[in-house]
């Protein structure tokens, strides 16, 4: 069993920047990967990013440049720096993690960009 609990969405003005913290416990040595994925107003929910067990990164396109993956060494924490936030990063940002069986989900947390 692995819990996420999310933190650190909120309001932000375009142009700003925000930090999502995600902290894994429970059997994190089953977890090969972890990553952030969002559900924005009008879409099905999308990949951001992803982080390998190995310190691999992976970025969607339309963030790469602006959003950064990354984690601790205790690899029980994984960060998600955006920058240069627009209105269409709004949304419910959703930790995850996956393991050989199945796929692990916070609860989400929303992230506001507007003027």
């Amino acid at each position: 069993q692995v819990q996420l609990v999310e933190s650190g969405g909120g309001f932000v003005q375009p142009g700003g920047s925000l930090r999502l913290s995600c902290a894994a416990s429970g059997s994190i040595f089953s977890i090969s990967a972890m990553g952030w994925y969002r559900q924005t107003p009008g879409k099905q929910r999308e990949l951001v990013a992803l982080i390998f067990r190995y310190g691999t990164t992976n970025h969607a396109d339309s963030v790469k440049g602006r959003f950064t993956i990354s984690r601790n060494n205790a690899k029980d924490t994984v960060y998600l720096q955006m920058n240069s936030l627009t209105p269409e990063d709004t949304g419910v940002y959703y930790c995850n993690a996956k393991s050989s069986t199945r796929d692990y989900w916070g609860q989400g947390t929303q992230v506001t960009v507007s003027s």
